[in-house]
């Protein structure tokens, strides 16, 4: 290994321990003299077709996400149909969100593909499509929010106006570069270490754009539902977005703690404590648990069908 990626280990392993320590100090500042008994009356406010719509809501953005693969299906030529697509990309998200992007977007999809009968030049190939629709929806939304100076920052906070629109302009050069170069490339594949990328072309890309920033956008449509009227949705998803990415670099499954000190660190003056912490609760509660919930029942299922598959191919290979 290099200096230079000794460096870089060394340099995400601190930032990594430094959000570590600060997510935990900042939520018990956060949640100092919380009133709980707020939080479980706000809870038990919710009407059931409010957490119905709710957990619709979740369910459809699974759905979009599983219809990544689908994108991934096109993308690599392989032929598997979309009853075995679905139901696993399904699984995989849900693992994905609530345990690990190793445990959920890696080697489950891996394990699960695997006994599909892809190989695993395939299956990486899948697995880049799929993250690359995610934040490609990620850099073009929340670019196009940040650039237009949302969400509106505390004063406590030092990275300013100008930084964030700054950042988003950014962002958004980067969707916009990779949109470009998926229409108008004439080199169409690329090395990265080992892993040869080839770029889709321009309508699978839009694709990937608008699905990728639909799934964003149907996350902070749930949260919104959850809140009271006080705070416009273009606000809450670029809040989401900010959280999203603040989890993803504290390395910390279903950023758990991080939403919640994103959440009441931007809002703080516009609802009290207790209802801010009511809303995320249930939205953890039916974008997360419920849909693991599920997940999990049709990983049983998947597993159990895939060793029917493999005893019946036994057999009639030994007659």
């Amino acid at each position: 290994m290099t200096s230079h990626a000794q460096r870089w280990k060394w340099l995400r392993r601190g930032v990594n321990a430094l959000f570590l320590v600060l997510v935990p100090v900042l939520l018990v500042v956060l949640l100092r003299n919380l009133d709980w008994q707020e939080v479980g009356r706000a809870l038990r406010a919710y009407p059931w077709p409010l957490l119905a719509a709710g957990a619709a809501i979740a369910l459809v953005s699974y759905g979009v996400f599983a219809s990544y693969d689908l994108l991934s299906r096109r993308y690599t030529g392989h032929h598997l149909p979309a009853r075995q697509i679905l139901p696993l990309a399904f699984v995989c998200y849900a693992f994905n969100l609530n345990l690990s992007s190793w445990v959920g977007g890696i080697a489950l999809r891996y394990r699960l593909y695997g006994k599909l009968g892809l190989d695993v030049p395939t299956i990486t190939r899948i697995l880049s499509l799929g993250l690359i629709t995610n934040w490609l929806g990620y850099l073009l939304l929340g670019g196009a929010l940040f650039a237009a100076g949302l969400p509106v920052l505390p004063d406590s906070v030092k990275v300013g106006e100008t930084g964030l629109r700054l950042i988003g302009v950014a962002m958004l050069l980067a969707g916009a570069a990779y949109l470009l170069a998926c229409a108008f490339a004439t080199r169409r594949t690329w090395r990265v270490r080992r892993q040869f990328i080839t770029l889709p072309g321009f309508r699978l890309a839009a694709a990937q754009a608008l699905l990728g920033a639909l799934n964003w956008c149907l996350m902070a449509s749930l949260i919104y539902l959850l809140l009271p009227d006080k705070v416009g949705f273009p606000s809450v998803l670029a809040i989401l977005l900010i959280s999203s990415i603040a989890g993803v670099i504290a390395h910390i499954p279903a950023g758990l703690g991080v939403l919640e000190a994103v959440f009441m660190t931007l809002l703080q003056g516009q609802y009290s404590k207790g209802t801010l912490l009511a809303a995320l609760l249930g939205y953890r509660a039916l974008y997360f648990l419920l849909p693991l919930l599920i997940a999990c029942v049709i990983y049983l299922y998947l597993e159990r069908r895939a060793r029917n598959v493999a005893q019946r191919r036994a057999h009639a290979a030994e007659h």
